[in-house]
Protein backbone atom coordinates (compact mmCIF):
# COMPACT_ATOMS: atom_id res chain seq x y z
CA UNK A 1 0.00 0.00 0.00
CA UNK A 2 2.69 2.18 0.90
CA UNK A 3 4.33 1.82 -2.21
CA UNK A 4 2.00 2.47 -4.53
CA UNK A 5 0.62 6.22 -2.54
CA UNK A 6 4.13 6.62 -2.70
CA UNK A 7 4.44 6.38 -6.75
CA UNK A 8 1.11 8.34 -7.21
CA UNK A 9 -1.33 5.21 -7.46
CA UNK A 10 -4.78 6.70 -7.16
CA UNK A 11 -6.05 4.57 -4.09
CA UNK A 12 -9.27 5.19 -2.76
CA UNK A 13 -11.03 3.49 -0.02
CA UNK A 14 -12.63 -0.01 -1.14
CA UNK A 15 -9.71 -1.01 -3.75
CA UNK A 16 -8.71 -4.54 -3.51
CA UNK A 17 -5.37 -5.38 -2.73
CA UNK A 18 -3.87 -8.73 -2.40
CA UNK A 19 -0.14 -8.74 -0.41
CA UNK A 20 0.69 -11.99 -1.36
CA UNK A 21 -0.71 -15.75 -1.52
CA UNK A 22 0.50 -18.75 0.81
CA UNK A 23 0.69 -21.81 -1.56
CA UNK A 24 1.43 -25.34 -0.81
CA UNK A 25 3.81 -28.15 -2.13
CA UNK A 26 0.94 -29.75 -4.65
CA UNK A 27 -0.97 -28.19 -7.93
CA UNK A 28 -4.49 -28.11 -5.02
CA UNK A 29 -2.91 -25.75 -2.60
CA UNK A 30 -1.39 -23.33 -5.11
CA UNK A 31 -2.64 -19.78 -3.85
CA UNK A 32 -3.11 -17.66 -6.91
CA UNK A 33 -3.92 -17.44 -10.66
CA UNK A 34 -0.35 -16.57 -11.95
CA UNK A 35 0.69 -20.10 -10.04
CA UNK A 36 -2.62 -22.18 -11.39
CA UNK A 37 -2.04 -20.90 -14.91
CA UNK A 38 1.55 -21.55 -14.75
CA UNK A 39 2.34 -18.02 -15.48
CA UNK A 40 -0.52 -18.06 -18.06
CA UNK A 41 0.84 -20.75 -19.89
CA UNK A 42 -1.85 -22.88 -18.84
CA UNK A 43 -5.93 -21.53 -19.17
CA UNK A 44 -7.78 -22.58 -15.94
CA UNK A 45 -11.04 -23.57 -15.68
CA UNK A 46 -13.85 -21.61 -13.67
CA UNK A 47 -16.14 -23.84 -12.18
CA UNK A 48 -18.86 -25.57 -14.36
CA UNK A 49 -19.40 -22.43 -16.70
CA UNK A 50 -16.87 -23.46 -19.08
CA UNK A 51 -14.87 -20.35 -19.40
CA UNK A 52 -11.55 -20.32 -18.74
CA UNK A 53 -8.82 -17.72 -17.51
CA UNK A 54 -5.07 -17.61 -17.65
CA UNK A 55 -5.16 -13.85 -16.26
CA UNK A 56 -7.93 -11.47 -14.78
CA UNK A 57 -9.94 -9.77 -17.24
CA UNK A 58 -12.12 -6.46 -16.59
CA UNK A 59 -15.71 -7.49 -15.57
CA UNK A 60 -14.19 -10.18 -13.28
CA UNK A 61 -15.55 -10.67 -9.59
CA UNK A 62 -12.60 -11.30 -6.78
CA UNK A 63 -13.13 -12.69 -3.52
CA UNK A 64 -10.09 -12.34 -0.77
CA UNK A 65 -10.91 -14.90 2.28
CA UNK A 66 -9.10 -16.42 4.90
CA UNK A 67 -9.05 -18.07 8.20
CA UNK A 68 -6.33 -19.49 10.98
CA UNK A 69 -6.77 -23.35 12.30
CA UNK A 70 -5.38 -24.59 15.42
CA UNK A 71 -5.22 -28.14 15.36
CA UNK A 72 -4.44 -28.87 19.09
CA UNK A 73 -7.75 -26.80 20.42
CA UNK A 74 -9.79 -27.38 16.82
CA UNK A 75 -10.88 -23.89 16.78
CA UNK A 76 -11.13 -21.95 13.42
CA UNK A 77 -10.98 -18.16 13.36
CA UNK A 78 -11.72 -16.32 10.17
CA UNK A 79 -11.13 -13.08 8.91
CA UNK A 80 -14.30 -12.47 6.94
CA UNK A 81 -14.35 -11.73 3.27
CA UNK A 82 -13.06 -9.36 0.63
CA UNK A 83 -15.37 -8.75 -2.54
CA UNK A 84 -14.70 -6.35 -5.60
CA UNK A 85 -15.08 -6.36 -9.50
CA UNK A 86 -11.87 -5.79 -11.26
CA UNK A 87 -13.00 -2.44 -14.07
CA UNK A 88 -11.67 -1.12 -17.28
CA UNK A 89 -8.76 1.22 -16.45
CA UNK A 90 -9.27 5.06 -17.29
Amino acid sequence: LAHHASNGCNIRPGDLMGSGTISGPTPDSLGCLLELSWRGQNPVKLGDSGQTRKFLVDGDEVAINGFCYDKKTNIRVGFGECRSMLLPAL
